[in-house]
């Protein structure tokens, strides 16, 4: 198992809890992003650059992404091709997103869509929390832990 990171969107505490955790667990971790990002140095460590544009690093990930590798990302149309090709995904948040849960994501995220489109403001997602960082390293150490 890797770990690949759409890492443009990717908050950098998050980046520095998987950088602590991929040398830590000797687990391979690729940063996928459109722009230069600068990284520790370690051999368990890579960053690929893709051109800017739209979806780019995202069909990036997917092209990269093989079964059991474990995705981070909140990009939920990401998330659900990564989940039909059988790869774990888990977002910045520590929300772990399966078989289970996918399509109502979809369907949420296409709603809120449409009322963006229609005009209506619906704000943007909360502050990154205490409770976020937490959520998402203790997913991240389970993950790791069983994958080993």
């Amino acid at each position: 198992m890797r770990i690949i990171v759409d890492a443009d969107a990717c908050p950098v505490v998050i980046k520095e809890i998987l950088f602590k955790a991929a040398t830590r667990t000797q687990t391979e971790l690729l940063l996928v992003a459109n722009h230069y990002m600068r990284t520790p140095p370690s051999p368990y460590i890579k960053f690929l650059s893709v051109p800017p544009g739209f979806d780019v690093a995202d069909d990036e990930i997917v092209k990269l992404a093989e079964e059991g590798d474990l995705i981070i990302s909140s990009d939920i149309p990401l998330a659900a091709e990564i989940v039909d090709k059988k790869g774990r995904v888990l977002t910045p948040r520590g929300e772990v997103l399966d078989k289970q849960n996918i399509k109502e994501r979809l369907n949420t995220r296409d709603f809120m869509d449409t009322m963006r489109a229609s005009g209506i403001q619906t704000g943007g997602p909360a502050p990154m929390s205490q409770k976020d960082r937490k959520e998402f390293a203790g997913h991240l150490d389970r993950i790791l832990a069983t994958s080993k």
